[in-house]
């Protein structure tokens, strides 16, 4: 028994391993410090939205809690989505700052693969674990269904910037996320439903901040859309 755990941890490791040279070697298809403005992004719900600036810093921020968007499924609110760049394999980087005061559900969430607002994954960094928050999900014409294999008791979030991370390697379902720590990812899923997609950011339902944004990956052409 102690021979196969061993094998397994080996393994594991050496899978994480082959993901992250993969990733490192992958090209930079989009990156964004927002001092240049935010016609680079489609925002789901633009009222929500605004270039905003901090100690002589330009950052996106989603500003607005209550949003008049209608989502087809139950599935985040806010949501900004890079223009016209679908990508498969990919490794999407950004600095968050939360800007909502704390609770359970305080959140921000990352978004991949999307297809159309009925199809997409998206990550959801929660406060506190449970099934509805700090989870790997999946919106498939149905509403989000939780997909994270792994995960932690929750995220720490604080009132200072964090960095967060999504990883996705198409051929065998690989979803890695981080949330400062880039070497340990905090949750993981196995999921293959599609294949590429768009990436963004946003919230569930807060408020949050977001600079230094970029994307390496696969550039892909859309088969439907």
């Amino acid at each position: 028994m102690r021979c196969l755990k061993l094998f397994v941890g080996v393994f594991i490791f050496f899978a994480a391993l082959s993901n992250a040279v993969h990733a490192a070697e992958l090209p930079v298809v989009f990156s964004d410090d927002f001092e240049q403005g935010i016609d680079r992004w489609e925002m789901l719900d633009p009222a929500s939205w605004k270039l905003a600036e901090e100690n002589g810093n330009h950052v996106l921020s989603q500003h607005v809690k209550k949003s008049s968007y209608k989502p087809p499924y139950r599935s985040p609110f806010h949501v900004a989505l890079v223009k016209d760049t679908d990508v498969g394999d990919f490794e999407l980087t950004a600095r968050v700052k939360s800007t909502h005061k704390d609770y359970a559900h305080r959140d921000a969430v990352l978004v991949f693969g999307f297809q159309n607002p009925g199809q997409f994954y998206y990550v959801h960094f929660g406060r506190k674990t449970d099934p509805h928050a700090n989870q790997i999900f999946v919106v498939d014409d149905d509403p989000r269904v939780k997909i994270s294999t792994t995960t932690t008791d929750g995220t720490p979030w604080t009132d200072d910037w964090h960095t967060v991370r999504v990883r996705r390697t198409v051929d065998d379902g690989t979803i890695d996320v981080f949330f400062d720590d880039m070497e340990k990812p905090a949750m993981t899923a196995t999921d293959k439903r599609f294949a590429w997609g768009r990436v963004g950011v946003g919230t569930f339902d807060d408020t949050a901040d977001w600079d230094d944004v970029e994307l390496r990956g696969e550039i892909v052409k859309p088969t439907d859309r």
